[in-house]
């Protein structure tokens, strides 16, 4: 974004606010088709850590394509200008171009096609041109880890040490971390996936673990009796898919704020890049730590070594992993929404991966507009409550909220959450500052 462009905006931003969305932009509309087709893959693929990745991949490959031909910032993946060039259809084959390679489809082809249509003839082939210089450069870098390591990482029992728990298809079997290979994926701006290890779980004789371990005992317990209505419902609001979330949030600005293609390829490729490099840094730390869950903790506390912390070999977190699939609004009531059912993720607690993305999400929001308030509320949803927005002034407040979503739905410690929302500012801030400061 220009510099200065929101200041002058935002005094009269409630004039500008659309009754109806506008069409968006080819950036926007890529966007659209870049989530529906992740969310399309099996797990492996489309596992919120592993979206984020590829989300990354294409939006990276369209801010290289764009910058190209409108040259705004630094240089990424294409070093050349090409002023010449039509930034739709550099924009759009960049994204299919990611897009295809990755998960080839009819789909694909068919909206690619209808956006060759619309581009400008003369400069339609150098833009293509464009967009396939991009898009190759990002394959090239190899961020896609799929074929690298796979499911669970099994360690001798320990106290501490993260245990996977059962599937809720066969309780004979573990349930396993479809995106394990992300722990090792390429980072795209940082130099490695541990650049900012995280701090660490607290040793479990300590004061500060105890305080943690109280916390979560009784704040998460699928009935607890301290947890409010309010905390429960936003507990289960937010186990939705993060990248699918805050794209479409970054898709309502371009619209709120009629951003160019220029402006919306920066926004999304500070967004994405951001949280697929936090990402990858918040799995490194899961499986370098990897620290046990809340309910592994409370079931084995007599073993912990901390006489402030007491076992319950019957403590159920409110994300219940012996639930079974509904449709259907699940039971018990407390838990509410609708979708599969919710349960403590099968892989290690330390640092929260959900907070993360928020935190860098957010914090990326904040530097592209360049103010942590804006003007007029903004909303994020849930697949959990399909209709229902959730209204924000503040950036910040949507990963507080988050930090403590995680602790009320039983699935993670304090400390997790709150190392995990500096890690997604520290990656952001390095990522903004590296790329796109200048701007």
């Amino acid at each position: 974004m220009k510099k200065g462009w929101f200041a002058g905006l935002a005094a009269g931003i409630v004039l500008v606010l659309p009754a109806v969305a506008q069409a968006g932009n080819e950036v926007t509309k890529w966007n659209e088709i870049a989530i529906n087709t992740v969310n399309a893959q099996p797990p492996i693929a489309s596992a919120p850590p592993a979206g984020a990745v590829f989300m990354a991949m294409v939006q990276g490959a369209v801010y290289g394509a764009a910058n190209a031909v409108d040259r705004h910032g630094k240089p990424y993946l294409i070093n050349r200008s090409f002023p010449k060039a039509s930034a739709k259809a550099a924009v759009a084959t960049a994204a299919y171009r990611v897009l295809n390679a990755l998960f080839p489809s009819s789909a694909l082809d068919s909206a690619y096609a209808d956006s060759l249509a619309g581009a400008d003839d003369g400069k339609k082939n150098q833009g293509i041109e464009v967009g396939t210089m991009a898009a190759d450069a990002m394959l090239a870098q190899g961020h896609d880890g799929r074929a690298g390591q796979f499911g669970c990482s099994f360690v001798s029992p320990s106290p501490g040490l993260w245990q996977p728990l059962p599937s809720l298809m066969n309780p004979l079997v573990p349930a396993c971390d479809p995106s394990t290979w992300v722990a090792n994926a390429k980072p795209f701006i940082l130099n490695s996936p541990s650049q900012f290890r995280t701090a660490g779980p607290y040793p479990l004789n300590s004061p500060a673990y105890a305080a943690d371990f109280n916390e979560v005992k009784s704040l998460g317990k699928i009935d607890s009796a301290t947890r409010t209505a309010a905390q429960t419902h936003a507990a289960v609001f937010w186990n939705t898919n993060p990248p699918a979330n805050y794209n479409g949030l970054a898709r309502r600005f371009v619209d709120q704020f009629e951003l160019d293609v220029s402006d919306s390829a920066r926004l999304f490729a500070l967004l994405d890049l951001s949280t697929a490099d936090a990402i990858i840094n918040a799995w490194s730390d899961k499986y370098y730590y990897t620290f046990w869950r809340p309910i592994t903790a409370i079931h084995q506390a007599d073993t912990d070594g901390n006489a402030d912390t007491v076992v319950d070999p019957n403590w159920t977190p409110l994300f219940d992993p012996s639930l079974p699939f509904s449709p259907t609004p699940v039971s018990p009531a407390p838990v509410g929404g609708i979708g599969p059912a919710l349960v403590t993720p099968p892989y290690p607690d330390h640092v929260s991966g959900a907070t993360t993305q928020a935190s860098a999400s957010m914090h990326a929001f904040a530097s592209f507009f360049g103010t942590n308030e804006m003007p007029a509320p903004f909303y994020l949803v849930s697949s959990r409550f399909p209709g229902e927005h959730r209204e924000f002034m503040r950036f910040s407040d949507v990963t507080n909220e988050i930090v403590g979503a995680r602790i009320w739905a039983g699935i993670h410690f304090r400390n997790a959450d709150v190392q995990a929302a500096n890690l997604g500012a520290q990656v952001e801030h390095y990522i903004h500052k590296h790329l796109f400061a200048s701007q």
